[in-house]
């Protein structure tokens, strides 16, 4: 069995708009599927905590920060798009990477 590796994600969103439910629950479902075990998400309420959003430079809302495994990535959006999610943060790359090594 490989080893996969633990993405860590951090979800910026500016209350309980119509937007940021949706992309949180669209990420849910795509980590629940794809990445069930090997992820740690922490949602961060910019209207709560704006000192955090300034730091991390987040600019708009919803965005999701892929920290962990490098390079830090970013996607801007209610991330309705499964498959620009994946291929935005690195993820489907590297699964897909991964699965192509397995099989070769």
């Amino acid at each position: 069995m490989v080893a996969r590796k633990t993405y860590i994600l951090k979800l910026y969103v500016a209350g309980n708009t119509p937007n940021s439910m949706r992309a949180l629950n669209t990420l849910k479902g795509i980590l629940e599927t794809e990445f069930k075990g090997v992820y740690a998400l922490k949602v961060i309420d910019v209207l709560k905590s704006p000192q955090l959003a300034e730091e991390d430079k987040i600019l708009a809302t919803p965005t999701l920060a892929k920290i962990l495994p490098p390079p830090v990535r970013k996607i801007i959006g209610d991330l309705s798009d499964r498959e620009k999610v994946l291929i935005g943060l690195d993820l489907l790359f590297d699964e897909l990477h991964e699965s192509e090594l397995k099989y070769n």
